[in-house]
């Protein structure tokens, strides 16, 4: 059981997110606004924060470099929002976040991504140093983009990289780099196996196919010799 912390203006979204999780075996609290966020994280230690982005008192994505900037991400922050944009993924990602939901949220990319986010924070709790961050993001398009990333000073290539991937480039060809990796690691993993690929993935095997090719990713490469 993990305690986890949901903040959202929406009652609705926080009663809803509140029954799941409570169904899932984890104690939950709930806080409407940023003011109440800030007193439970002061009083509570949470295993998860799920946050909104858009919220009446301060928004979620500075209310998660507040946070940042007072080392208090202690626990993964996985961002909600029903106006997902690349730029906020980035910029809450680059902040400290988790992952990134897209609403309406689907019961399986929450149940997916809270299941990642404990398992990363009992990663960290294990052994710290070593502890793999994993970033994932529900674009506004649909995809699901997610990734491994061991984190390390030692790795750091130069003032424009980040997690692996050089931000000195235009948008469109950093997100087309980081798709065509993450892309690439699941077909190895999975043996080149397009059907678990598109489940893994959460894309259906003709959206799957089309964007590979369209990213020059070479299907061989996965396949078990």
């Amino acid at each position: 059981m993990a305690n986890i912390l949901v903040v959202d203006d929406e009652l609705g979204i926080r009663d809803l997110l509140s029954e799941i999780l409570n169904d899932e075996g984890h104690s939950v609290d709930l806080a409407q606004n940023a003011t109440q966020a800030r007193t439970a994280r002061i009083n509570n230690t949470y295993d998860l924060i799920l946050l909104d982005i858009w919220m009446p008192d301060t928004d979620g994505v500075s209310l998660l470099k507040e946070w940042a900037t007072a080392g208090s991400l202690t626990m993964p922050v996985i961002m909600m929002s029903g106006h997902a944009t690349i730029d906020t993924a980035v910029e809450a990602t680059r902040i400290g976040a988790f992952s990134f939901l897209e609403k309406p949220i689907t019961l399986q990319k929450l149940l997916k991504a809270v299941e990642q986010g404990l398992a990363r924070n009992a990663a960290q709790q294990a052994a710290p140093v070593a502890a793999p961050k994993i970033v994932s993001a529900v674009l506004d398009n649909g995809a699901s983009v997610t990734s491994s990333m061991m984190v390390s000073a030692a790795a750091d290539s130069g003032p424009h990289a980040h997690q692996g991937f050089d931000l000195d480039r235009p948008l469109r060809e950093a997100r087309d780099g980081f798709e065509k990796a993450y892309f690439e690691f699941h077909l190895a993993r999975e043996g080149g196996s397009m059907t678990r690929v598109a489940e893994k993935t959460g894309l259906e095997r003709t959206h799957l196919y089309r964007k590979l090719r369209q990213l020059g990713v070479d299907l061989g490469r996965g396949k078990r010799g």
